[in-house]
C-alpha cells in the first residue's frame, strides 16, 4: 500500500470510529482527507522517501470559529493526538516537519490561505499569475475521505486548474523562454567558447520545455524533485521526459553538441504540433518564438493578452 492508501485505512479503522464516538455533533461541520505537501500525497512515496517525515495521519478540516468554537476544536485536536501511534507497523512522528505539521486538525479557511493565497479558492488574476505552480499542485493531490459539508471539496474544484486565458499566458512565456534558451543561445553561448553558459541554456530550454508540457496537459507542475515522475505519467508528451534527461546529464564535446541541438529542435517541433492540435496557435513554422506570441494573441481577456508575455512566468 502507498502512503495515500495507509492514510485512508487509519482514518477508516481509526479516525472515523474515534469522531463519531466522541463528536458526533461535529461530524456535520467536518471534512477529512490527506493532500498537501509530501510524497504520500502525489502517489510517489517508496521505501526512500520513508525515511522521514512519513506516517499514518491525515487532515482533519473545520469551518470558522463561528461554526465550531475553540475549545472543540481543542478537545478535536487532543482526540487526534490519542489516536493509535502506531498502525500496519509504521510509527506516527514524535516531530513536526519544516514548514509545520502535515496531519492533524486545520481550519479550512487558515490552510487555503497558506497553501494557495485565498480562504475560499477565489484567485485574482495576479494570483493565477504568481502563485507557483507547486503550491496549487499541493492543494488538489491527494485525495478527500470525507466531506459533510462539501466545502473543502468545491475550493479544491475551483482551484483544479488554470482558467485557460491563465494557461495560455503562462504557456506563451514558457514556450518564449523555450525558444531564447534552446533553439537560440545554446549554439551561440558554445560559438563564444561559454560551456558553462551553453549548459545553462540547456537547463533553462528543459526547465520551461517541463513546464510548458504540464501547462499543454492542463496539469499543475509538482515540485521539482518529482517533476520527471510526473511527466512520466502524462498523457500527452511523456515521451519527452527521456529526451529532456538526456539534455541535462550529458555533455556539449564534438558531436555531442550538434546531437543536443537536434534533440531540442525534435523537442520543440513535439511541442508545436502539440500546440496545433489543441489550436492553441495560427503561426506555420518550426521558429517556437513565433508560436508563443500567436498563444499570447489567442488569450480572449484583452487585460490578460495585452500583459507582458512573460507575466506568468
Amino acid at each position: 500500500m502507498n502512503g495515500l492508501e495507509i492514510s485512508r485505512a487509519y482514518f477508516e479503522q481509526c479516525g472515523l470510529p474515534a469522531l463519531e464516538e466522541q463528536f458526533p455533533e461535529l461530524l456535520p461541520h467536518l471534512a477529512v482527507g490527506l493532500f498537501g505537501s509530501g510524497s504520500e500525497c502525489f502517489g510517489f512515496d517508496d521505501e526512500v522517501s520513508r525515511d522521514h517525515d512519513f506516517e499514518p495521519g491525515f487532515l482533519i478540516f473545520l469551518p470558522g470559529e463561528d461554526a465550531i468554537n475553540r475549545k472543540a476544536a481543542f478537545a478535536l485536536e487532543r482526540a487526534y493526538a490519542k489516536l493509535p501511534k502506531e498502525f500496519m507497523g509504521i510509527k506516527r512522528s514524535l516531530m513536526a516537519p519544516v514548514g509545520g505539521s502535515r496531519h492533524g486538525v486545520v481550519r479550512t479557511e487558515e490552510f487555503f490561505q497558506e497553501k494557495a493565497g485565498s480562504p475560499d479558492g477565489v484567485l485574482t488574476v495576479r494570483q493565477w499569475l504568481e502563485t507557483p505552480a507547486h503550491a496549487l499542485a499541493e492543494v488538489v493531490n491527494g485525495a478527500m475521505f470525507l466531506d459533510n459539508p462539501g466545502t473543502v471539496t468545491e475550493i479544491r474544484r475551483r482551484l483544479a486548474r488554470y482558467p485557460e486565458d491563465i494557461r495560455r499566458k503562462k504557456l506563451a512565456g514558457h514556450i518564449l523562454l523555450c525558444a531564447q534558451a534552446g533553439q537560440y543561445n545554446y549554439q551561440r553561448c558554445l560559438s563564444h567558447g561559454e560551456e558553462a553558459a551553453a549548459q545553462m541554456a540547456v537547463f533553462t530550454f528543459a526547465q520551461h520545455a517541463m513546464s510548458a508540457i504540464f501547462l499543454l496537459n492542463n496539469v499543475y507542475e509538482p515540485f521539482y524533485k518529482w517533476g520527471f515522475r510526473a511527466l512520466r505519467a502524462l498523457p500527452r508528451l511523456s515521451i519527452e521526459a527521456e529526451l529532456l534527461e538526456y539534455l541535462i546529464t550529458t555533455g556539449n564535446e564534438g558531436d555531442m553538441a550538434q546531437e543536443k541541438y537536434d534533440v531540442i529542435e525534435g523537442i520543440a517541433a513535439d511541442l508545436i504540433d502539440e500546440l496545433i492540435d489543441q489550436e492553441l496557435t495560427k503561426a506555420n513554422c518550426g521558429d517556437l518564438e513565433k508560436h508563443a506570441y500567436s498563444v499570447n494573441d489567442g488569450i480572449a481577456d484583452g487585460n490578460i493578452r495585452n500583459l507582458h508575455v512573460l507575466a506568468g512566468v
